[in-house]
C-alpha cells in the first residue's frame, strides 16, 4: 500500500541514495526518514555517507532535498507507486534485483544532481 510512508519511504529512499551514488557524489550513502501524522514534509532527513564524498554531509543534505521530494504524494507520483508493481517483490525482495525493473531502481536525476552540486559548490 503506497499510501503506508514506513514503505513508500524506504523506496524513496533507496531511489535517492542510487542516484547519489550513480552521481558520483558519493561511493556510499545511508539516508533516514522520518515522519509524524499529519505532517507532509518529514520531520527528519539524515544521512550518513561514511566518509566516501569530497563534499559534506551538510551539503549533500541540500543537494538532495533540491532535487528530490519527501511529502507523501509525491513520492506516490515520482516513484508511480499505484502501478500494480507489488506482486512482483513478493518473492526475491524489493531491492537489488536485475530480473525486474522497479521505479525505485532507476537512476534518472543524475544530471540534476551534478548541476545542483556545482550550484552549491560555486555558491559557498
Amino acid at each position: 500500500d503506497p499510501s503506508k510512508i514506513d514503505r513508500s519511504a524506504a523506496y524513496m529512499a533507496r531511489y535517492v541514495a542510487k542516484n547519489c551514488v550513480a552521481a558520483n557524489l558519493c561511493d556510499e550513502i545511508e539516508i533516514q526518514l522520518a515522519y509524524a501524522i499529519g505532517v507532509a514534509e518529514p520531520v527528519s532527513i539524515k544521512i550518513n555517507t561514511f566518509g566516501t564524498s569530497d563534499i559534506s554531509n551538510n551539503d549533500m543534505l541540500t543537494i538532495i532535498k533540491k532535487v528530490f521530494s519527501f511529502k507523501p504524494k509525491d513520492i506516490v507520483q515520482q516513484l508511480n507507486l499505484l502501478e500494480p508493481i507489488y506482486s512482483k517483490t513478493a518473492a526475491y525482495g524489493h531491492f537489488g534485483r536485475s530480473d525486474v525493473e522497479f521505479p525505485w531502481e532507476i537512476v534518472d536525476k543524475v544530471q540534476q544532481l551534478n548541476e545542483c552540486k556545482q550550484t552549491i559548490l560555486t555558491t559557498a
